[in-house]
């Protein structure tokens, strides 16, 4: 069953679709209609349906704004538009935003029923094709040859020569690419709650399944995909010089993945999303970061999408390829797992002590575990609490101990230190990203344009993960917050002024005077000119 919500200002056609179409027999479930794009854009944010029925002429916002929206961040949903306008140009847009159909009014319970039922085979074909065993079984057998995998899996992780890549992709027919450059990796979380004997049988087949969704997403120009041999999924972006065009496009491409898989096979991937690099020979550095950020996981749970500069900003250093043990704790570190930090350090020490390792060594090796911490702090920390250069050599001053197990206490001491700095700056980033953002509404309320996409680019934050620090810090959504700066601004305005209503409404952001008399009255419980006569008879007392 389909969910679908239908979108009119006139009331007649939106009970007329109600009542007249038998909605579950066509394999839909009707979750709702409303009077204007606004308040059908809050509804597909919240409730997710896979189908809109929409009219083009609306109050406050129309269909094709609504179908822009919906194109950009949930391209997945399909959208039918009805409208009373028999014009070219219309039916060109609705072309550009992937729109389903374009169907003149009036239309017939009849059309509507022909056209769910049309509607409904291309979504039960494209299911399929996502179900389809056989059909997955036989990609499985026909996927890319090993040694290109493998070649791209080289090329991220250790990096090659630029004539070593010309030569690489010439021979694997692969397409020539071009700057910014930038590393996606999904990652599988579990396989959700299915029988042990299932898991332990098609887990291979589940992976390749998930993969073949992954590739059929981005199956598209400047893309390249491919699995690793830890069973990661990774893409290629490339062919975009706008840095901030680059992580919209990958953020949308990313949250598409992550919906169909979870959709389609019933389990989720936790997708990381690295920097971008201006050419192909510093790929790794791209991928090491998208790596880095699935470490965030552990915080932020699964099935999610995570992008590296809304959790680390930008790196006020390059950062260092670390081995094994430097690796992991410093994934620790940042994660804030001290727990796994500590037993990632008697581990380390274990096998020193087993294999004998010289006294020399053993230093080399506390060395550089002990920078990569420092590292990690300088990577994470961007205001005035980064270590002093004597805090720096006392750190590195491993050889004044006498003994591993003095290291082991010691070094466990400072990744409580290191954990705790890290902690601080990680919420001073946030609190001053959402300083910003919350300076940006006050500022700009008066436009009506003003959007979250708006909102994202000014403090350089993808939309999912600002919403939800937003919702944390501020107790509201982006909408609820800026309505509320709208609504109090305007309070102050019929106190203090004789402004009109109407000019009062521009002042405050809402074109149109009736919208903003509806949301007033919502908010404060009175019309905008009850509440100014309220006000006047009060101060008039």
């Amino acid at each position: 069953m389909y969910k679908v919500i239908i979108v009119d200002d006139e009331a007649v056609v939106r009970n007329g679709l109600k009542n007249t179409i038998n909605w579950n027999e066509h394999g839909f479930e009707l979750i709702g209609s409303y009077a204007n794009g606004r308040e059908a854009w809050d509804a597909v944010e919240l409730d997710r349906p896979e189908l809109v029925i929409s009219d083009i002429s609306m109050p406050f916002m129309d269909g094709l704004e609504l179908a822009g929206l919906i194109s950009a961040q949930f391209p997945y949903i399909k959208m039918i538009i009805l409208t009373g306008f028999d014009e070219f140009e219309y039916a060109q847009q609705a072309i550009r935003l992937k729109i389903s159909d374009f169907v003149l009014k009036p239309v017939t319970a009849q059309e509507i029923r022909l056209l769910l039922g049309r509607i409904k085979s291309e979504m039960d074909e494209e299911m399929q094709r996502r179900e389809d065993l056989g059909r997955l079984n036989h990609q499985l057998e026909q996927s890319l040859p090993l040694l290109k995998e493998r070649f791209l899996e080289r090329l991220v992780a250790v990096g090659l020569s630029k004539a070593e890549i010309e030569e690489r992709f010439a021979y694997f027919s692969l397409p020539p690419v071009s700057p910014l450059y930038l590393v996606m990796v999904a990652d599988i979380d579990d396989f959700g709650e299915r029988d042990l004997p299932f898991y332990e049988l098609d887990a291979e087949f589940l992976r390749f399944a998930a993969f073949d969704i992954f590739q059929e997403t981005l199956e598209r120009d400047h893309v390249l995909t491919f699995r690793t041999r830890e069973e990661r999924m990774v893409a290629i972006v490339f062919g975009q010089e706008n840095e901030s065009l680059m992580y919209e496009r990958v953020l949308s491409l990313a949250e598409e993945v992550r919906y169909h898989i979870e959709k389609y096979l019933k389990f989720t991937v936790t997708v990381g999303i690295g920097r971008t690099c201006m050419n192909a020979e510093q790929l790794p550095v791209s991928y090491r970061s998208a790596l880095s950020v699935l470490d965030y996981r552990f915080l932020l749970g699964k099935n999610r999408v995570l992008h590296i500069m809304d959790i680390e900003g930008k790196p006020s250093i390059s950062m260092p390829l670390s081995l094994d043990l430097d690796r992991k704790l410093a994934a620790a570190v940042k994660t804030g797992a001290i727990q796994e930090a500590n037993e990632l350090i008697e581990t380390g020490v274990a096998e020193l002590k087993n294999a004998l390792v010289p006294v020399e060594a053993c230093m080399l090796q506390m060395q550089k575990v002990v920078l990569s911490l420092m590292n990690s702090i300088q990577e994470l920390t961007i205001h005035e609490r980064e270590p002093t250069f004597d805090h720096q050599i006392q750190l590195m001053n491993v050889s004044r101990f006498k003994t591993l197990d003095d290291i082991e206490v010691w070094l466990k001491e400072v990744v409580s230190s290191v954990i705790s700095i890290i902690r601080d700056n990680r919420n001073y980033l946030t609190n001053m990203q959402i300083h910003r953002a919350v300076e940006y509404i006050h500022m700009n309320y008066a436009n009506e344009k003003m959007s979250l996409q708006d909102l994202c680019r000014h403090v350089l934050m993808s939309t999912s993960y600002f919403s939800l620090i937003f919702k944390q810090h501020t107790g509201e959504t982006f909408v609820e917050y800026l309505t509320g700066v709208r609504i109090a601004k305007a309070k102050e305005l019929l106190h203090n002024t004789t402004l009109k209503l109407y000019e009062i409404a521009d002042l405050v952001g809402y074109k149109d005077p009736n919208y903003f008399s509806i949301l007033f009255k919502k908010h404060t419980g009175a019309a905008p000119k009850d509440y100014r006569d309220k006000q006047i008879k009060e101060s008039g007392d």
